[in-house]
């Protein structure tokens, strides 16, 4: 199991934002030397929270301050952007990153951006909107013919070829033919994990979900890529999960409960959850009140948490209990206190890490 980073990221509203993004790329500087293979940075317009609305800016500036990691967009929230103008700066940060890049793509969940996009989630409009850009980006990045390109949310010219002062659309990805796209899924049968196994592109669960549909999300990629003829490799597939390794499972349990880790919960994704009706993701019996997933349910039932010891075997259970998978993306909150989440992290790559399949 290789052991990754996903930060959406998560600061408290009334942050400042120059601070943060330098407390965010210090985390994955420290998570390079600890051996993270990669790390995906999310992408929002409107929420405070999770306050990087362009993350191909910030790993451009990642990219100079690491060697080896992997970053991703995670992800690029399709209905938020003109076509034309994100494959362009996807391809850029692709040749910038000489490879070392993995494009995140999705339809975007958050209230406040589909409000932004004028987008009604309850028609589920954003789906095709998604596949549409998706395909435009792809096609633009092949041989496009010169042209108007029009579409209800876009419209722009692809030129005629000029040798005498060059023009055309030039820029392409540095890796053939785009870089390794990953897709994020949430529920059960997921459109989006659909589409990554017709595609044969990478699969990614969110943290929120239970084992339960952590298993259907492989069932609903592996269908879907048995149908369009390609495999499906659970070498590929990421599961992201909220984990602390604490000196003892009673001073882990503390340390969460009433830390940052705790408050993100307690003060943002549950909230959301709540008010995008997605409160029954945590949820290992989905006829549970609302009122009982508490922060003392997450800490036993989802999230991983305890010493050296009970997080090796709860990751070994939820690895067994899925099938296996490739990837372990632990979530992103801020270090504080940045002494005590860096040994949680410390202890995860060292000691957690090497003890799993």
């Amino acid at each position: 199991m290789r052991v990754g980073y996903f930060t959406m990221p998560l600061h408290p509203p009334g942050s400042d934002p120059a601070a943060t993004m330098e407390m965010d790329l210090a985390q994955i500087i420290a998570l390079e030397k600890l051996g993270f293979s990669e790390a995906w940075i999310g992408e929002h317009l409107s929420s405070e929270w999770e306050n990087i609305p362009s993350p191909d800016l910030f790993i451009a500036q990642a990219l100079a301050h690491t060697k080896t990691i992997v970053l991703g967009t995670g992800v690029s929230c399709l209905p938020n952007h003109s076509p034309l103008m994100l494959s362009q700066r996807i391809a850029q940060l692709d040749q910038m990153a000489r490879g070392r890049f993995y494009w995140g793509i999705g339809s975007g969940g958050f209230p406040g951006d589909f409000e932004v996009m004028d987008l009604d989630p309850k028609a589920l409009t954003q789906r095709a909107i998604t596949r549409e850009a998706l395909d435009e980006i792809l096609y633009l990045w092949g041989d496009p013919k010169p042209g108007l390109r029009e579409h209800a949310r876009w419209r722009y010219r692809v030129p005629e070829y000029d040798a005498e002062i060059a023009i055309r659309l030039h820029m392409k990805p540095y890796q053939k033919p785009h870089p390794p796209i990953g897709v994020a899924g949430i529920g059960p049968k997921s459109d989006m994990l659909t589409l990554a196994g017709q595609r044969g592109w990478i699969p990614m669960s969110i943290n929120v979900v239970t084992t339960p549909v952590l298993q259907a999300h492989w069932q609903t990629y592996r269908g879907a890529a048995a149908e369009a003829g390609q495999t499906a490799d659970r070498a590929n597939w990421r599961i992201s999960r909220d984990v602390y390794v604490g000196e003892t499972p009673e001073q882990a349990r503390r340390d969460v409960t009433d830390g940052v880790l705790g408050r993100d919960w307690r003060e943002y994704f549950l909230p959301v959850l709540k008010r995008t009706g997605a409160i029954i993701g945590p949820k290992i019996d989905p006829n549970m009140p609302d009122e009982a997933v508490t922060i003392e349910y997450l800490t036993e039932n989802l999230w991983i948490v305890g010493d050296v010891a009970e997080v090796t075997a709860k990751l070994r259970k939820l690895y067994d209990d899925v099938g296996g998978f490739g990837t372990l993306l632990v979530i992103g909150h801020e270090w504080l206190p940045g002494d005590k989440w860096h040994r949680s992290m410390t202890r995860l790559a060292n000691e957690v890490i090497p003890a799993l399949p």
